[in-house]
């Protein structure tokens, strides 16, 4: 399981899928900090918040510098086998899906504090 999820974040582009993954530890400990906290939690939220858009746009980010490569690697090739391309843009899904995911775990973490709130 250790080997796939790193061979998965090495194929996605390391600087993009290691920095989402930075991205999401940091977003689970403000979430933690943020349910076990019983004070003022919107600074938190809020950068959650922000947190969360910027790696989903970070992931989306990795995709289009991903397609540019690719796409000049076939201009270059010429005629390029189907199972190429499909392999291509496979790795170009992965860091913006990934960023999807963490968005996603933010955003469910923001609304279970938005239901906490009295």
């Amino acid at each position: 399981m250790y080997l796939f999820i790193t061979n998965l974040l090495n194929e996605g582009g390391p600087l993009f899928m290691y920095t989402t993954l930075l991205i999401l530890i940091a977003i689970i400990a403000l979430l933690v900090k943020a349910f076990l906290n019983s004070g003022s939690k919107e600074k938190t939220v809020a950068l959650i918040k922000h947190l969360s858009l910027f790696v989903l746009v970070w992931g989306f980010t990795g995709q289009m510098i991903g397609l540019i490569g690719a796409f000049d690697a076939i201009q270059m090739q010429g005629n390029i086998a189907p199972e190429v391309l499909a392999g291509g843009i496979k790795v170009a899904i992965l860091s913006p899906l990934f960023g999807m995911i963490v968005f996603l775990i933010a955003r469910l973490g923001i609304i279970g504090l938005t239901l906490l709130k009295k």
